[in-house]
């Protein structure tokens, strides 16, 4: 837990190096728009418990403020919010039984943003890296199949505790990161393409000794597509 915690405040210290460290040409500048895209996810479970990507849909709004050219690179800081479905869907091989419980997140990252390329009227490549915070505000079962004493009793290594189990932490935090490409015009609208990665440092269950996982974190695969304008320019 303390590595979790400290890797958690090393990201965070990431994210806002870029507008504590302005050595470089300055920039003021504040863009708006929105997001949107796909979700594949995964809960590492400690037992393990076999699973498929479990796909969803991802959108909010994008918030970023650029303030330092170094070299050749744009630093900038970025905030979202955005609503996510998560969750995960069982890979069941013993029965004809079907499992997957979608749970629905409200998620605020804050990313440090690198990009190297045209500041307006061309390409830019672009990184991310910062921490990721986020609520959970609903989740379903789904079941399907026979569902008998029998095919129960048939699972790999008897885990059936999740089934039905209700979350216990709601609250979760961890380090996103990606890559993607933007293209804007001159006027300063924005087009951005990405990939993105979240690791939860954080468990959905308890993970106490009398707890059935010692581990249930997210692990997400995001595809997004944005659009942002330019509120203020600078240069």
């Amino acid at each position: 837990m303390k590595l979790r915690k400290l890797a958690f405040a090393l990201a965070a210290l990431l994210s806002c190096a870029s507008v504590w460290g302005q050595v470089g040409e300055a920039r003021s500048d504040f863009a708006i728009g929105v997001n949107g895209g796909y979700t594949l996810n995964k809960v590492s479970f400690n037992p393990t418990i076999k699973q498929t990507m479990h796909g969803g849909p991802t959108f909010g709004a994008t918030f970023r403020y650029t303030c330092e050219k170094y070299f050749a690179v744009y630093c900038a800081l970025q905030a979202e919010i955005n609503y996510a479905r998560l969750g995960w869907t069982e890979l069941i091989e013993t029965s004809s039984d079907t499992y997957s419980r979608d749970m629905d997140y409200i998620q605020v990252p804050f990313f440090a943003r690198l990009a190297l390329g045209r500041e307006r009227g061309g390409l830019q490549g672009f990184l991310l890296l910062g921490p990721q915070l986020g609520f959970c505000i609903g989740d379903k079962e789904k079941r399907g199949g026979e569902w008998s004493d029998y095919t129960l009793s048939r699972r790999p290594n008897g885990i059936v505790q999740q089934y039905g189990l209700e979350i216990d932490n709601r609250f979760e935090y961890g380090i996103a990161g990606g890559l993607g490409a933007e293209v804007s015009t001159k006027s300063g609208h924005r087009f951005a393409i990405e990939g993105r990665y979240f690791y939860g440092l954080s468990d959905i269950f308890g993970n106490s000794k009398k707890d059935p996982f010692g581990r249930s974190n997210n692990g997400t695969i995001y595809a997004k597509v944005s659009y942002l304008f330019d509120l203020i320019k600078t240069k």
